[in-house]
């Protein structure tokens, strides 16, 4: 006999046509490329449960946002093996991301909350990680207190790079915003909506393509950069380097870098037709 099906008991091929449909899968910018490579494949399976249970679309989103502020919490562990636990809960964070919006599309629950929830999560969650790699790096609280010269500049740079993280963030909302407020149609997620006008920038752009290293301030890529410097860090102590070695240098470069991220980012906004 056919497998039956209610609204908390889909089959597979149901729940895949509703919650996963194409013009999700194929969203420019929506879309991490962890969840376009193998979340997405994956994540139907957890959506199967979930929609057999009594949480709410925004309950699973406030599960996504726990899960984020894990990856921060864990880089405070010294070692590598903080910097591995904050990697695991980054890609912890990106599977419920991709059920959350899965059971809100299956259950006709999709609304501003939850899109709001969502924004909530990833601000906080990145700016948390940006900060919590400046504190890594400066090692023991005591550290502050015996040697401020020398630590204070690595908190200092975390912090810079979580305001800039968060701000470069911010200009993609801002553009929705300014097309609200002036009553502009929403912009579509697909790279003719976000396409530069022939130009310096456009060049730039193309450039930039081949040393892609605005892309590394999410969740996952700050946590697999945490990862990287641990290694680092173990492989030049063994060569006579200091302690904190790596993580000291990665948050010393990633908030310059990230400074010029938002340049970039400013610069690619106002040089596409996105604002008019």
């Amino acid at each position: 006999m056919p497998e039956k099906s209610s609204a908390n008991h889909p089959t597979l091929s149901e729940l895949r046509a509703k919650a996963q449909p194409p013009e999700v899968r194929s969203r420019k910018n929506a879309e991490h490329w962890t969840a376009q490579l193998y979340l997405r494949h994956i994540s139907i399976y957890f959506t199967m449960l979930l929609v057999r249970t009594k949480i709410s679309a925004n309950g699973v989103t406030g599960l996504m946002i726990v899960a984020g502020w894990c990856i921060a919490g864990s880089l405070l562990i010294p070692g590598i093996w903080g910097a591995v636990l904050a990697v695991f809960f980054s890609q912890v964070q990106m599977y419920i991301d991709c059920c959350d919006g899965e059971v809100a599309r299956w259950r006709g629950t999709s609304g501003p909350k939850g899109v709001f929830l969502d924004k909530v999560g990833h601000y906080t969650t990145e700016g948390l990680v940006a900060v919590a790699l400046g504190v890594r790096a400066v090692g023991e609280w005591n550290n502050l207190i015996d040697d401020p010269v020398g630590t204070y500049p690595f908190l200092l740079a975390g912090t810079v790079l979580a305001g800039l993280v968060i701000l470069n963030k911010a200009l993609n909302d801002m553009v929705h915003v300014s097309r609200a407020f002036n009553g502009l149609d929403k912009l579509p997620d697909s790279k003719e909506a976000t396409a530069l006008n022939p130009g310096a920038v456009a060049t730039l752009k193309r450039v930039a393509r081949f040393v892609p290293f605005h892309r590394i301030y999410h969740s996952v890529e700050m946590s697999l950069m945490a990862l990287l410097s641990s290694i680092v860090t173990a492989i030049a102590v063994t060569a006579g380097a200091e302690p904190l070695f790596g993580e000291r240098w990665l948050v010393l470069i990633m908030a310059p870098l990230c400074l010029l991220s938002v340049i970039g980012h400013f610069l690619s906004i106002m040089a596409s037709r996105r604002l008019s």
